[in-house]
């Protein structure tokens, strides 16, 4: 089984899955592999990637936390949610850790996907270095009053390392900290909750055991999933972290590392 990161790993700059990297996964499929996107995007950001790559299994979405079927567009898996008196809590150590932080809400049903904005509740100039502008905007009380799969935290003017530095020495082990890039936004998930914990689920669905996984990535949220997996490999493109932590480095994304390692066996 092959496992991806997105951004970063499959996704450079220009935002588009390259020709090399789409003939090179549909060559994985032929031979009836099964190739797994393993991502902290929510379901919302999945087609624009698995379309052209023609997925139709499954997503790891949200570090973990949901597991997406891409052929029925439906979340089949939720792994651990955060109740609103611990978000509550996490706010309170949040605002004395990172003062003038703004909080967001990542919310999941079971079922067919919901692609709205409805469950992606922000706080007023919550900031997100992706580009802003998706988000409900609300208030704090109503971004912490329902379960969450995780809560995102941006800052302005710090870098993402700094502000999780800053978290993981006042949060105690309900939460795990994560960040997947480094403009300035981390995110919070219930504790143990993971890429790896999302791939384990998807390799026992097909019967794969973890030292026949490669998985690919670059951030310290794939971390885990490169250490779980048989063979990881890290982007020369990678976080220090991720580098650490990999079987080997590849190419950088710029350069199709993905496909440069894929196209030894495909």
């Amino acid at each position: 089984m092959i496992a991806s990161d997105v951004d970063g790993t499959l996704l450079g700059p220009s935002e588009i899955v390259t020709e090399r990297t789409v003939a090179v996964v549909r060559r994985v499929l032929a031979d009836g592999v099964p190739f797994v996107l393993c991502t902290g995007r929510p379901p919302r950001w999945i087609a624009p990637i698995s379309q052209p790559l023609g997925l139709t299994g499954y997503a790891v979405c949200a570090n973990g936390a949901v597991l997406l079927d891409i052929g029925t567009d439906s979340v089949v898996e939720v792994h651990g949610q955060l109740e609103p008196m611990l978000l509550h809590d996490l706010a309170d150590a949040l605002d004395k850790a990172l003062p003038g932080c703004r909080l967001a809400a990542e919310r999941i049903d079971l079922g067919p996907a919901d692609h709205s904005m409805r469950n992606f509740v922000i706080e007023p100039d919550y900031h997100n270095p992706w580009g802003d502008g998706e988000g409900r905007v609300a208030m704090r009380g109503e971004v912490l009053g329902k379960p969450a799969i995780k809560l995102l935290i941006s800052r302005r003017g710090m870098s993402s390392e700094e502000m999780a530095e800053a978290v993981r020495a006042v949060l105690d082990d309900s939460v795990d900290v994560t960040y997947s890039s480094s403009g300035g936004l981390i995110e919070l998930s219930a504790h143990g909750i993971t890429k790896a914990h999302g791939l384990a689920d998807v390799a026992a669905r097909f019967d794969v055991p973890a030292e026949s996984v490669i998985a690919f990535g670059d951030m310290p949220n794939d971390v885990e999933m490169l250490r779980w997996a048989g063979h990881g490999v890290a982007m020369a493109n990678g976080h220090e972290q991720a580098l650490a932590a990999a079987d080997e480095v590849t190419g950088p994304v710029t350069e199709d590392g993905v496909a440069q390692v894929l196209e030894r066996w495909f």
